[in-house]
């Protein structure tokens, strides 16, 4: 028999959160409902931001006293954790989601270790997204000052996605101590006056200046730091969507800065691939050269240069990107986990080792001192290429038939220019001397993967080397 609509209204409940991202008020209702065993298919939960509707929930109800011996509820802290952000989401069935996951808590205690369970996977959904919006606030907030009583006041203006504002106040209170500061959103408005923070109404992007002198100074520092070279337009969207374009000054030089990258690339080039003088005559000499190299940083570090190593005429050779901590001490290429990684995958190929010229785009070892150990650091564009010198003196006098690249800092110093390694590989490309060049990924990459990700590159990699293994025998017919 259908039911009334009044005898629905007595089995439901409703919940108003005074915000919308008011985790502790949620959290102690959450618990008053679960100790009076009130199931999640029972609730509306309501906020003054994202208002559910329900024809039948007309009011609040008073939730009836637990039982004596009612337990307290429990909960992991991984999902306190991923709740504290979940609750800033802006989906109205977040709070709903949270409370059906606590339930099912109480009897499964486990249950967020479950990967595959749908509600878990929502949250950590939902969460993934609420920690992207509160890095991109970080990172997106661009301040300009206004005169404001003959002091200097600092407004901001954006647009978050979901209710983080008031959790990442503490970020720009810290970053920002000494200034007097408000960022306005369609969400909120904070005020630090240097001593106390302040909340205040929605605002307008009219209600933002839009524009100080202090933006043609941060234009210009912008344009001098822009690399060409490392310059991956994809990789930057992805990053920088361009709905945060319209509040940045600098984003206004983008399209210039894009289309002139690749004639400034070239000329840093140009500059970088400098004439050293006369080309060594011999492999000895180009060895002699390299360890008394101090042209650019690297080989002003106090490392020793790590010299190529195999046969003089050897069909193939073999570029990696610069010495480790291992090649360095006992100065020889890939002798280190990377290295035995290499060895292992030629032998499986079939490529012998002993028919390989084995050596480095960058001939000493780059890296950051870290208390006893010595953490490894990229070579820049400009370092690759000063070094380019060294590694066609050794290509002249080996003369390869076939060149494999490991890693874009190998390509780089092969081509003259920054690759994407996945779109390239496993396909010969020529290179000025006629030889054929393989590009593939560096075996240090592999090690640094896990699980499954190591187990799909790796796979990659040893097909790359498979084509090289069956090109160089043709090769050599």
């Amino acid at each position: 028999m259908m039911r009334s609509a009044d005898a629905l209204l007595t089995d439901v409940y409703r919940i108003s959160l005074p915000a919308p991202d008011d985790f502790e008020f949620w959290r102690e209702a959450a618990r008053g409902m679960i100790r009076v065993g009130i199931p999640a298919d029972r609730i509306i939960w309501e906020s003054p931001a994202d208002q559910a509707i329900d024809l039948f929930a007309q009011g609040e109800r008073a939730l009836p006293p637990p039982a004596a011996d009612a337990p307290q509820p429990r909960a992991s802290r991984n999902f306190l954790q991923l709740a504290q952000s979940v609750i800033l989401h802006s989906d109205i069935e977040r709070f709903s989601l949270l409370y059906r996951t606590l339930w099912r808590l109480q009897s499964r205690p486990r249950l967020m270790e479950d990967k595959a369970d749908p509600d878990v996977r929502r949250m950590e959904d939902l969460a993934r997204q609420v920690r992207r919006d509160i890095h991109k606030m970080r990172a997106f907030v661009r301040f300009r000052a206004l005169e404001d009583e003959g002091d200097e006041h600092y407004v901001a203006w954006f647009e978050p996605e979901y209710h983080i504002l008031r959790a990442n106040s503490g970020f720009f209170v810290r970053r920002f101590t000494t200034m007097r500061w408000s960022i306005l959103t369609p969400r909120g408005a904070l005020h630090w006056d240097g001593n106390a923070l302040h909340e205040g109404p929605p605002a307008t992007r009219a209600d933002a200046p839009s524009g100080d002198p202090v933006e043609a100074l941060w234009r210009k520092y912008y344009a001098s730091i822009f690399n060409p070279a490392r310059l991956k337009v994809g990789a930057m969207l992805k990053e920088m969507p361009r709905k945060y374009w319209k509040n940045m000054p600098e984003t206004a030089l983008i399209p210039e800065l894009i289309a002139g990258a690749q004639a400034r690339e070239a000329q840093m080039v140009n500059a970088g691939s400098q004439d050293f003088g006369e080309t060594p005559q011999s492999l000895e000499a180009i060895y002699a050269g390299i360890d008394a190299c101090r042209r650019c940083d690297i080989g002003c570090n106090g490392t020793r240069a790590v010299m190529g190593e195999g046969p003089h005429s050897a069909a193939l050779m073999i570029v990696g990107e610069q010495p480790g901590d291992v090649e360095e001490e006992q100065s020889r290429p890939f002798v280190g986990p990377a290295g035995q990684l290499l060895r292992a995958h030629l032998e499986k190929a079939g490529i012998p080792e002993q028919r390989a010229y084995i050596t480095n785009a960058v001939k000493h070892f780059k890296f950051t001192p870290q208390g006893k150990r010595r953490l490894h650091q990229n070579p820049s564009a400009r370092e690759i290429d000063i070094c380019r010198w060294w590694l066609d003196g050794e290509r002249s006098l080996v003369k390869p038939k076939l060149v494999l690249a490991l890693g874009a800092s190998a390509a780089r110093s092969l081509l003259g220019k920054t690759i994407s390694v996945q779109k390239v590989r496993g396909e010969p490309h020529v290179l000025d001397d006629g030889s054929e060049l393989w590009i593939t990924t560096h075996p240090s990459y592999l090690l640094r993967l896990q699980d499954r990700g190591r187990e799909e590159e790796e796979a990659k990699f040893a097909n790359d080397l498979r084509k090289v293994s069956i090109r160089l025998s043709n090769l050599s017919r």
